[in-house]
């Protein structure tokens, strides 16, 4: 068989549907198969990896492509924020490359956020949470979909959604904030929120204190969230340090708009409360980064001294004097879940002379241990694997 019961681990970040058993360590490094050799136009032998992986290229010519989400049969559901499109992908004959490329919706607002669960895909636009029924039984000829939930507020800036269901099997929706800095008097902005999509009533505040996270996912032992944070613009060139957060129990506050990275007091509404008052960063990433998507890796392909650290999409900045960003980082954490250590992983997307041919935006598993990372600036879906030496 194609997928094994380690799929039901590895696509845990797009469905989560329920808890799982704690995962026990097994063989570790195991040998996957190499993507065919890419010989289009992307210019992936620019990209550094650390010795003994490989990059390939899964899909190209995929406008805007965002969020990534697996199916347990393998269909890669992919999102766009800008095309307003929603794409199902294909490998049929398992050589890591899509065969099969459908468009699901078009003409949507800002639809970035995407999650499977029974059969159903829902797709996240600004302010509606949409749900496509039976959808792999029905990819040449989708169906209309059905508004599951329709009174998210309608603001644009940071407006567009990354959602999962979580390990009690809850769609996890946040409402970024609207504004660069601000105190909004609706307490859903600057949050993560949770809904029963079964009976879908008025959001449950999760967590707060979040300017805009466009990614997270939950520890494959633990089950506690994890969830990247954009910091506040226009303070320099270096300030604040955007953040990877951890959040092992629901009503926890990380700061926003009173305090950055931790330690780092607004101009304007720092004096109002004390960084005590907050939980600080799990990891300080670099000012104007932009981290979006990330990934706990749990796979058995890459050598053990990955398992069960953070992977995460860095965008790149958009207006800091010297890019910084366009790479995929790594964070590596101790057995008690504490940083040890903050590096790039996947760099070349920027190139000297702050050329750039791609921005990474999120991050999923394949159940062979690889890594898939999606470009919504090259249009493409990249795939990472180990060989080893």
């Amino acid at each position: 068989m194609r997928y094994s019961i380690f799929a039901l681990l590895l696509w845990f970040s797009c469905t989560a549907s329920s808890p799982k058993k704690a995962e026990t360590a097994g063989p570790v490094s195991i040998a996957s198969k190499a993507s065919p050799v890419y010989t289009g136009k992307l210019p992936i032998d620019k990209i550094k990896l650390p010795p003994g992986f490989k990059i390939g290229v899964y899909a190209e010519n995929l406008a805007n492509a965002r969020s990534l989400c697996l199916s347990p049969s393998g269909t890669l559901f992919v999102s766009t924020r800008e095309k307003g499109n929603v794409y199902a992908l294909r490998d049929t004959n398992g050589d890591y490359v899509a065969d099969l490329y459908y468009t699901l919706a078009s003409g949507l607002r800002m639809p970035n956020g995407v999650a499977f669960r029974n059969g159903s895909l829902f797709v996240a636009e600004i302010s509606r949470i949409l749900r496509f029924d039976d959808i792999e039984n029905q990819l040449a000829n989708p169906p209309k979909p059905i508004v599951v939930f329709d009174k998210y507020p309608t603001d644009e800036h940071h407006g567009w959604k990354y959602i999962a269901f979580g390990p009690d099997d809850k769609l996890y929706v946040p409402v970024g904030a609207p504004c660069n800095i601000c105190e909004p008097e609706n307490p859903i902005y600057c949050t993560i929120t949770r809904l029963d999509v079964d009976n879908p009533r008025e959001p449950e505040i999760v967590q707060r204190g979040i300017r805009n996270t466009v990614g997270f996912t939950w520890h494959p032992l633990t089950k506690e969230l994890w969830f990247t944070d954009n910091g506040r613009d226009w303070l320099g060139d270096d300030l604040p340090a955007c953040e990877l957060n951890h959040a092992p129990k629901p009503g926890m506050h990380f700061g926003y708009p009173y305090c950055h990275q931790g330690d780092f007091k607004d101009p304007k509404f720092g004096d109002k409360r004390p960084c005590s008052d907050f939980t600080a960063p799990a990891q300080n990433l670099g000012a104007h980064v932009a981290p979006l998507g990330l990934e706990i890796y749990s796979g058995n392909n890459f050598p053990e001294t990955y398992r069960h650290q953070v992977f995460i999409a860095e965008h790149g900045s958009w207006n800091r004097s010297k890019k910084s960003g366009y790479q995929i980082s790594l964070v590596k954490l101790d057995t008690n879940g504490k940083s040890l250590s903050y590096e790039p992983f996947a760099s070349g997307w920027l190139q000297p002379g702050e050329s750039v041919w791609g921005r990474p935006v999120d991050l999923e598993h394949l159940p062979d241990g690889s890594l898939l990372i999606s470009d919504d600036y090259g249009d493409a879906v990249y795939r990472i694997w180990y060989e080893g030496q």
